[in-house]
């Protein structure tokens, strides 16, 4: 059933709006994520011939991962924006990191999206991180298609990965294709509702109808097999619910090969007809409806220098309510100052095309020179903030050590910017000393060593640093926080918004810190949108 058969919309904007499918990409890493990414948008006709991340030269370089340290390493390691027409319906598709280290950037993105694509590997079933990303999912109540990957290869019994999905995520599965056979034999797929068959060699497109229809598919000595497994999955698993799959306690589930190109059609079909429409999103004031006359936007991500030769800088805003048009002045109610969207931008990972106009559940990217900040809201004029950014406490703090201290400035520059994209965060002590960084895992430290060195010229190390914790602090009354603040100067730094963090060597420091002051909050996660406004 799609949003068509629900209700027709009766406004230009809201036809418009119920076309827009904006959903992000979960995985553990390794599950197959970007090669699934690149095979959607072959179906989708953005791409003629998909990359892939283990070839050499240039078939390595995916659409998705476009920075030098991604091809180096076959991963992901920044959110990209991809935005194609299928079927009438306008997709966006972020693509996010898939590993842990980056967890920040990811759960910021999950807030852009209306549903999401879980997927997961034949073999492992659920894995460590899929489960931490399901988790944030199910906290904004996010509906999640799953898409079983690697069926060709040796994977787990179908009925056990289902039973594991329900008793690990504590979430209704129920397949919409079921496999026939698996590794070796692994023929294709049957769709359970009409009985129609696709193989895996060849076109895909459909090879018959009914269980009748499998004699000739697959070996005679496990026909009867085959054929039972089949009523099995038709009788006996959940059928599907439309409105439990909206609000997040069922999931649709397709089989296939991403490498293979295998069972993506049926994927990009089911969110096509099953994945909702942009869907009204909380401000501090009110709620805000998708069809809405006057448009709203809020920053989850900005990137700087993704084309080098430009040193550009990038804000991707996601359309809450009416429309975007080029050239059109909106309020950066942070600042409370107007804004000339002159040059608005769709994007295709790296390449990007200039955006005439633009409706609520579109991605776009807004060139700015640093004006824009993560968690900023857009308006047509009305003083609103949306809620919900999340800004993690880091796990690892830092000293950085500059190779040549004539550079110290452009360094200080080049955190500042960094920090605004969230790569890192930085923390300025108030004794003044020399800045921290902070970072949720190593491997962002990685990256911030090769940005700074190939975008900015700057050879840097990192030092061990006498913190090893971070925590945000507040008040309700503003003289216990002032006392505070007092009282403990040497031990306090201030983030990028100028907010106080407390800085301790250890978590017993933490705790004691947290006994003696019982009238400050110490918070491990700030609302960025909330603080911004």
């Amino acid at each position: 059933m799609t949003d068509a058969a629900l209700a027709t919309p009766q406004t230009p904007l809201a036809r418009e709006v119920a076309r827009r499918r904006t959903f992000a990409i979960i995985s553990h890493p390794d599950a197959g994520k970007t090669t699934l990414t690149e095979k959607l948008l072959m179906f989708g006709g953005a791409i003629q011939l998909a990359g892939q991340v283990k070839a050499k030269g240039e078939r390595r370089r995916t659409k998705s991962d476009w920075m030098g340290i991604e091809r180096e390493r076959g991963i992901s390691v920044v959110t990209s924006v991809m935005t194609f027409e299928y079927r009438n319906c306008v997709f966006n598709l972020l693509d996010t990191p898939g590993h842990e280290d980056f967890s920040e950037d990811t759960y910021r993105t999950l807030t852009a999206v209306d549903s999401a694509v879980m997927v997961i590997d034949a073999a492992k079933g659920i894995e460590a991180r899929t489960r931490k990303l399901f988790e944030v999912c199910r906290l904004r109540d996010i509906p999640i298609v799953t898409f079983i990957n690697k069926m060709d290869r040796e994977s787990r019994d179908p009925f056990e990965i289902l039973d594991e999905i329900e008793k690990t995520l504590a979430l209704d599965a129920t397949p919409l294709t079921w496999p026939i056979g698996r590794g070796r034999d692994f023929a294709g797929t049957y769709e359970l509702a009409t009985g129609r068959i696709r193989l895996v060699d060849g076109s895909g497109e459909v090879a018959g109808e009914g269980m009748d229809a499998l004699a000739g598919l697959v070996d005679a000595n496990r026909l009867a097999e085959v054929t039972e497994e089949m009523e099995l999955a038709a009788g006996a698993l959940k059928p599907f619910d439309l409105a439990s799959f909206r609000e997040g306690h069922l999931t649709p589930v397709f089989f296939g090969s991403a490498l293979r190109n295998f069972g993506v059609r049926d994927l990009l079909d089911g969110l096509a007809d099953l994945a909702p429409s942009p869907q009204g999103l909380d401000s501090d004031k009110r709620a805000v409806a998708p069809d809405e006359d006057r448009m709203t936007a809020f920053v989850f991500k900005v990137q700087a220098n993704m084309d080098p030769n430009h040193r550009d800088r990038i804000a991707f805003v996601r359309l809450c309510s009416g429309k975007l048009s080029r050239g059109m002045k909106v309020r950066q109610t942070r600042t409370a100052k107007t804004i000339g969207l002159h040059a608005p931008q769709f994007f295709f990972a790296q390449d990007r095309a200039l955006a005439e106009e633009a409706y609520a559940g579109d991605v776009v990217g807004i060139p700015n020179h640093g004006l824009l900040r993560i968690g900023d809201t857009l308006t047509e004029g009305e003083d609103i903030s949306f809620v919900g950014v999340p800004s993690f406490a880091p796990e690892i703090l830092r000293r950085v050590r500059l190779e040549d201290a004539m550079k110290a400035k452009k360094l200080k520059q080049a955190l500042q910017e960094m920090a605004e994209e969230g790569v890192v965060q930085v923390f300025r002590p108030f004794d003044g000393s020399p800045s921290l960084i902070g970072v949720v895992g190593p491997l962002q430290i990685d990256v911030l060593a090769d940005r700074l060195k190939g975008e900015y010229g700057l050879e840097v190390g990192f030092e061990q640093s006498q913190y090893a914790l971070a925590r945000w602090v507040s008040a309700a009354n503003k003289a216990d926080l002032n006392e505070f603040l007092n009282a403990n100067r040497s031990s306090l730094a201030e983030d990028l918004d100028g907010d106080p963090v407390l800085l301790t060597g250890s978590a017993f420091q933490m705790t004691r810190a947290q006994e003696r002051w019982s009238k400050i909050a110490f918070t491990d996660i700030k609302d960025v949108r909330k603080q911004a406004a």
